[in-house]
């Protein structure tokens, strides 16, 4: 291990603002896909509707189903201030963690419509508040919010995608399997696959299903000189009887996108431990155990996911397949292109 793959500064790249992805590919698998063979070291340029082609004959696959819900909520102060509040996760029946924007104390108000309201009980030091989500006065508990925010709620889009969310996003912004409510942040990888193409790959390829609740804390940047540094954020997962059986055997693992990497990586160092806080950092000095073969988008510079991709590849060959994706206009971020690593 040399020193290089654990400096955050090794994870730097310059993309051309363009090459930002702003707007889903249209159908979905139209978005193009980079395949890399680490055996033959070959690259092949393909589309996702070519993905099937790739996967190999002996695999099953492991898909994240979580949901995003509309966590971006726009309310006021009892004084007329405008705030906005974004979701982040649900700590437990009535603590949910979240970030404001606007000023706020200890024991603030904040109203929105359906006579919902938040009041404000922690102050985190990273930024984040820990508040509790009433309507008409009566405590609620965090299952029982997810439908009024359903209707009050905007999709979370991430911050690089400088636009306001329309109604194209509620759907777009969703993978086809999308099943338990919780995420903020959708798994990317998988919103490529349109409900035909993934209903032909479970017909055809044992695949099971984990469920990791994607926090906002996949967006923040690495800001220590040594990525070990880095304090990992945490997220809810749960593994499915189906996964278990699949992660316990000994056949190849394809994971769809890095939030299924993270939670089955997890799961391979903490058997036995099938739902829970997720924290795994995986990089090129704690390598993947269980995971085969990855699905995965294009990822921000000096991301975590982007020192995942790295405890595949390592950081040389990450940084020349992202050189070469800038190369041939492939789009970046959440709603762009794919990579798959064999």
């Amino acid at each position: 291990m040399n020193n290089k793959e654990l400096l955050t500064s090794s994870y730097d790249f310059t993309l051309p603002n363009e090459l930002i992805a702003t707007y889903p590919a249209s159908p979905r698998d139209s978005a193009k896909l980079l395949v890399y063979n680490r055996n033959t070291d070959e690259i092949t340029h393909a589309l996702f509707s070519d993905f099937e082609k790739f996967i190999p004959k002996n695999c099953a696959l492991i898909f994240n189903d979580t949901k995003v819900i509309k966590a971006r909520l726009f309310g006021k102060k009892p004084s007329g201030g405008k705030i906005e509040l974004l979701i982040n996760r649900a700590l437990n029946a009535h603590d949910v963690n979240v970030y404001i924007r606007g000023k706020v104390k200890v024991d603030s108000e904040i109203l929105f419509n359906e006579n919902l309201a938040v009041h404000v009980k922690e102050l985190n030091d990273d930024g984040s508040r820990v508040v509790h989500f009433y309507m008409n006065e009566e405590l609620l508990r965090f299952e029982d919010v997810l439908p009024i925010i359903d209707k009050i709620g905007h999709v979370p889009l991430p911050p690089y995608i400088q636009r306001e969310d329309n109604k194209e996003d509620e759907s777009e912004y969703q993978s086809v399997f999308a099943q338990n409510e919780g995420a903020v942040a959708a798994p990317t990888a998988s919103l490529h696959f349109t409900n035909e193409q993934h209903k032909r790959i479970c017909d055809k390829y044992p695949h099971a299903y984990v469920t990791l609740h994607v926090g906002s804390g996949t967006f923040k940047p690495v800001e220590c000189e040594t990525i070990t540094d880095h304090p990992m954020h945490s997220e809810y997962y749960d593994i499915s009887d189906k996964a278990k059986e699949l992660l316990d055997s000994d056949i190849p693992i394809l994971s769809v996108g890095t939030t299924s990497t993270r939670t089955i990586e997890f799961y391979a160092r903490h058997k036995n431990v099938l739902r829970g806080e997720a924290n795994l950092f995986l990089h090129p000095n704690n390598k993947p155990l269980r995971v085969n073969h990855l699905l995965t988008n294009f990822h921000l510079p000096k991301s975590t996911l982007l020192m995942l991709v790295a405890s595949f590849v390592g950081v040389d060959k990450a940084q020349e397949l992202y050189k070469i994706a800038i190369e041939n206009r492939y789009r970046f971020y959440s709603y762009g292109d794919a990579m798959l690593i064999l």
